[in-house]
């Protein structure tokens, strides 16, 4: 796991292109849950009176495979998820995402950057976020 502070705030860059260009050729939300190109992955998000709790399902998801960015108003969770391959070459269910996923999870009230806590332990990955003094 890698874990990056920045001082500047989160923004994210929108598209002008439509949501979902293919839907003359493949419609329909099978399809287009397989193309995705990042997932997100499931995530408890909850408040104490002076932390903040992330606390992110990443199972089969290896240490190194993913980063935590801590920015000015938000948390990202970035990385990648790749199973092992099947021996079989025809699916009967393919429920797990696998490749690119990405959190984003905005920040209700400023932290205390220095005090961040991150571990990932069975797949989970739990993220205490004290909150800044005067604060909470």
């Amino acid at each position: 796991m890698r874990y990056r502070r920045l001082s500047h705030r989160y923004t994210t860059v929108t598209s002008t292109w439509p949501a979902w260009p293919l839907d003359t050729i493949w419609p329909g939300d099978r399809v287009r849950l397989l193309a995705q190109g990042r997932w997100q992955p499931d995530a408890d998000i909850y408040e104490t009176a002076s932390t903040i709790q992330i606390v992110v399902d990443l199972a089969g998801v290896e240490d190194d495979q993913f980063e935590v960015q801590l920015f000015e108003d938000a948390v990202v969770v970035q990385g990648h998820r790749q199973l092992p391959g099947a021996e079989a070459t025809r699916y009967h269910a393919a429920r797990i995402r696998q490749g690119p996923l990405a959190l984003v999870v905005r920040l209700p009230t400023p932290v205390d950057a220095e005090r961040v806590v991150a571990r990932y332990e069975r797949g989970l990955l739990a993220i205490t976020l004290p909150k800044r003094a005067g604060e909470a």
